[in-house]
């Protein structure tokens, strides 16, 4: 099936059928109505991708372009806790429905079969909520009473969120990864240090899956004839730039890898310094010497060999799990799914579910018009959706022939002014993966 057919098609099974049973199963819809749970679904999905801060009254005109006449008032008394669950069920659903693209022809990444990269990202809510999706207290760092994360695993190869997901404020990003799928033979994994998990690590070499990630500070290592390795005075006592080290990880599990480390400029080094002081003075403790040490390298473990990845392209592809931090600034920031106009809990809730059900159709509707990772700006690519999100609706609403046609205009504006600009002092993670590859062609 070609990508079209699995975006319309997931669209009309998310936006219409899973809808309209989820607003029976919720309660909203007791008796047969001329607004339809898949009408309300499409009205917030569509009126908050147009515009994130879309008043009641902008809300009624979005739902005006779909064909449903309503008044503000009548959207405002549906934003209840039963329009919450439905728009939950909608969300789980779409998060179910794994859109990819063609493989990207980059042959540093398309040596691997898929490159994963998951992190996740949090959205604080009203305290009235916590009984909902449970917080961790009244740690303002890691939000209040009410708190939900977005867990979110990436694949750069072909574009598809391969995982996503909601958890409590509360659980711990290595618990939630248990309920992510196992990974295909021969994929790479990037993820963040709130994953870091020997046992998790071994999982993924015992399922023949590559991973690369920055080393814990406390994880106990060892070279690889097991003698303890003091990291912090090894790298001080050492005058070369880059390290390649084959070391074990852990205690008990041994782990075998490979330790890169690279020397960052002193520019760098100071200013990681001062972030750390400054972290530790907020929590009246005063950063170890070690930590600050460590401040001079940026310092990565994996347990592809080096015929698989040379240190040079271990640390470029390292950068790309930076991606995934710009798909959650691009949902934050344009999203605005953590903003409200409203001080309503379950307003507040259903904007959070009904914005993330846009950020992913928005995804959808970026491949389906021939966007691809690394090429194209998140953030450019993004506005121009945006601006097609009503036009999108009214064709959807329509036919399958003017959504296709609506998915070509998008594409035609993507390919005027959203690619990447090259860079020279500072080039972005798309150059480095470019230049990379094409040494690799040109290597006999």
């Amino acid at each position: 099936m070609d990508i079209i057919s699995q975006v319309t098609r997931a669209m009309q099974t998310v936006l219409t059928t899973v809808a309209d049973a989820a607003a029976i199963t919720s309660g909203i819809l007791k008796r047969k109505r001329k607004l339809t749970g898949a009408g309300l679904v499409q009205t917030l999905v569509f009126g908050w991708l147009a515009n994130p801060q879309s008043t009641y009254d902008e809300l009624a005109q979005a739902a005006g372009s779909i064909g449903i006449e309503i008044t503000r008032q009548g959207i405002e008394q549906r934003l209840t806790q039963s329009a919450a669950e439905m728009l939950k069920t909608t969300l789980d659903a779409s998060a179910e429905q794994v859109i990819a693209s063609g493989p990207q022809a980059i042959p540093l990444l398309s040596r691997f079969n898929g490159v994963y990269v998951q992190d996740s990202s949090w959205i604080t809510l009203p305290d009235e909520l916590c009984d909902v999706w449970t917080g961790c207290g009244t740690n303002t760092e890691k939000g209040g009473k009410a708190t939900l994360k977005i867990q979110l695993r990436f694949d750069t190869l072909t574009g598809a969120f391969e995982h996503l997901s909601l958890t409590d404020g509360k659980t711990h990003d290595c618990q939630a990864q248990k309920g992510f799928d196992t990974l295909a033979v021969g994929s790479l994994r990037l993820a963040d240090l709130g994953y870091f998990s020997l046992d998790e690590l071994k999982s993924l070499s015992d399922a023949k899956v590559f991973w690369l990630t920055r080393l814990k500070a406390n994880c106990h290592l060892f070279l690889a004839d097991g003698i303890p390795l003091d990291l912090p005075k090894w790298l001080k006592a050492s005058n070369r730039q880059a390290i390649d080290c084959p070391i074990q990880l852990g205690k008990r599990a041994l782990l075998p890898a490979r330790l890169i480390a690279k020397r960052v400029s002193a520019q760098v080094a100071n200013q990681r310094r001062r972030q750390l002081k400054t972290q530790a003075k907020r929590k009246g403790r005063t950063p170890s010497s070690d930590r600050l040490t460590l401040a001079d390298w940026d310092i990565y473990i994996t347990n592809a060999s080096v015929q698989v990845l040379t240190l040079h392209e271990a640390l470029v592809i390292a950068r790309v799990r930076w991606q995934i931090e710009l798909i959650f600034k691009l949902f934050k920031s344009l999203g605005q799914i953590d903003e409200s106009r409203s001080q309503k809990p379950y307003r507040i809730l259903c904007e959070v579910y009904a914005k993330l059900i846009a950020m992913i159709i928005q995804h959808w509707i970026l491949l389906v018009a021939g966007w691809k990772y690394p090429e194209y700006s998140f953030q450019k690519a993004a506005k121009v959706v945006a601006k097609y999100a009503l036009a999108i609706a009214s064709a959807y609403t329509a036919s399958v022939e003017r959504l296709i046609e609506t998915f070509f205009d998008i594409k035609r504006a993507l390919a005027n002014g959203c690619r990447i600009s090259g860079r020279t002092s500072k080039p972005s993670t798309f150059q480095l993966l470019l230049e990379t590859s094409q040494q690799l062609l040109q290597t006999p």
